[in-house]
């Protein structure tokens, strides 16, 4: 199998955009088409399911990778987690490259775990990456990273985050050369990367870097140049397309846009209103994935 890295890559290129779809099921803002009668765990278990899956069905041929939220489907229960190993079998029968959002981290032979149990078509979960906090320190992160490249697949591990509070570790200051907290994570992150990277220019260590703090995003982009990028933020947290523009490289490459709320519940979004009254909720997920995709390339971020 190619690597993790070079499988973006392509998938990238292949979709001419950096869009990821994060998949994040909220019963209440469900469409009527996805609910049953009953609303106890199982049933809205499936509910979920359904959604995710119909979204991927939808997506697939525009975006090149999507980001299913553990916490979602955690929050039922086993059949929560039923539901979540369907989401992630349906994306990768689709061709739909996934990170699980999962923010997982702990130390010896439990981080060991977290990383075998999530992390690859031999795992039992079979995702192609996972986010991973790293505020354990550098020997927490080490069985991610080593599992990762055991196995061709990613960790995205938290460095600069897009919700405002935080700064209250990250920004703490350091002396030279990192500055802040974040910028200690950003340099692990990026020895990482470098000493695993391929001929894609990139390793298997991405990082997290919230589109809601533009400066910081670029200078995190040039801090850590063989490293992928997730960058929250994007839509309903704030972030616009001439916000994310620095977390690319001179190829158009090494960023990925995540993009949740604003696509998944595009039919509750008055932008979209006469779009899903005549072709359902999908066809409002699908016009705000197109509209996302042509908001990117308006400022010029189109992989080469």
């Amino acid at each position: 199998m190619a690597s993790f890295a070079s499988r973006l890559v392509d998938a990238v290129r292949s979709k001419g955009n950096p869009v990821c779809v994060g998949l994040d099921p909220r019963l209440g803002s469900l469409p009527e088409a996805c609910l049953e009668s009953s609303q106890d765990l199982e049933t809205q278990a499936r509910a979920y399911a359904k959604f995710c899956c119909q979204i991927i069905d939808v997506v697939a041929p525009m975006v090149p990778i999507v980001k299913p939220q553990a916490a979602f489907f955690e929050q039922l229960g086993p059949h929560g987690m039923v539901a979540l190993g369907q989401v992630l079998n349906h994306a990768r029968a689709q061709g739909v490259m996934t990170i699980l959002d999962g923010k997982r981290n702990d130390i010896g032979s439990t981080a060991i775990a977290y990383a075998e149990g999530w992390l690859g078509g031999s795992s039992a979960w079979g995702a192609d990456s996972l986010t991973v906090s790293p505020y354990l320190g550098s020997d927490s992160l080490e069985p991610f990273s080593e599992t990762a490249i055991q196995r061709d697949c990613g960790i995205f591990v938290l460095v600069k985050t897009s919700n405002p509070g935080g700064g209250y570790l990250q920004d703490v200051t350091l002396p030279e050369p990192e500055k802040h907290v974040y910028g200690r994570v950003a340099r692990w992150v990026e020895e990482q990367s470098q000493n695993s990277s391929d001929n894609s220019g990139f390793g298997p260590v991405g990082a997290v870097v919230g589109a809601t703090y533009p400066a910081q995003l670029k200078a995190m982009r040039e801090a850590m140049p063989h490293v992928w990028l997730l960058v929250p933020g994007y839509g309903a947290q704030g972030g616009g397309a001439a916000d994310v523009a620095g977390g690319f490289n001179e190829l158009g490459l090494g960023g990925l846009i995540n993009s949740s709320r604003g696509i998944i519940f595009a039919h509750q979004n008055e932008d979209y209103a006469e779009v899903a009254r005549s072709d359902g909720w999908q066809g409002a997920v699908a016009e705000a994935t197109r509209r996302m995709i042509n908001d990117l390339h308006g400022v010029g971020i189109r992989p080469n």
